[in-house]
């Protein structure tokens, strides 16, 4: 493994916290092991670090960026986090059904489809959890 940057990897881990929650991050950093923890530094450092840490585009933009090449990739649970992400990155729901539009025309209409129902399903449970009452 090549050499951490720690301060890349310290501001990879504020920009990774105000992007998916302090839960998110603090269960991923307990249930990080031996095996995977050179993998949680790269994305820690590299990812949120490097990418997601740019002053080229807010973090609403990104938000946008990834949920459309998340869904044109069919990574159906990393959608599912950044969609709920989305509370934090300023990314509207409007701002999403568009990018997900984008995905039907230059990535195929299923891999729109089944993105906008995952985006349904986890903006249910969010506005279930707003709410206070349970979505199942």
């Amino acid at each position: 493994m090549t050499e951490i940057d720690a301060p890349r990897l310290e501001r990879g881990m504020r920009t990774r916290r105000r992007v998916l929650g302090d839960a998110h991050v603090d269960r991923a950093e307990a249930n990080k092991t031996d095996f995977d923890a050179p993998f949680q530094t790269f994305i820690t450092e590299g990812a949120w670090g490097s990418v997601w840490s740019g002053d080229q585009l807010s973090l609403r933009e990104r938000s946008i960026v990834t949920i459309a090449l998340l869904a044109a990739l069919g990574q159906d649970d990393e959608v599912a986090m950044h969609v709920r992400a989305t509370a934090n990155t300023g990314a509207t729901r409007e701002d999403i059904r568009e990018a997900l539009m984008h995905v039907a025309v230059y990535a195929g209409v299923p891999a729109a489809n089944h993105a906008i129902k995952i985006a349904k399903g986890v903006y249910a449970e969010m506005d279930a959890a707003r709410e206070g009452r349970e979505t199942r």
